[in-house]
């Protein structure tokens, strides 16, 4: 990627590639999420379907916990 670039070749001497720490640690957590995230075969369970619906996901409220009403 950085061919002849002795300021990255520095870099990579003094505080080791981060790039390649960081994508490594990316394609872990993937692997742990697909993991994770599968339906529970290994159980015995049937595959679940799981159909989304409109407003799924993160949403904010409107007050904080605890807030007053």
């Amino acid at each position: 990627m950085f061919q002849d670039s002795p300021i990255y070749d520095r870099l990579i001497s003094e505080r080791g590639d981060v790039p390649l720490q960081v994508r490594r640690e990316a394609e872990r957590v993937s692997r742990e999420l697909e993991f994770v995230m599968q339906p529970l075969n290994s159980f015995g369970a049937p595959p679940v379907e799981r159909q989304p619906h409109p407003g799924a996901g993160w949403q904010r409220s409107a007050l904080p916990p605890g807030g007053r009403l």
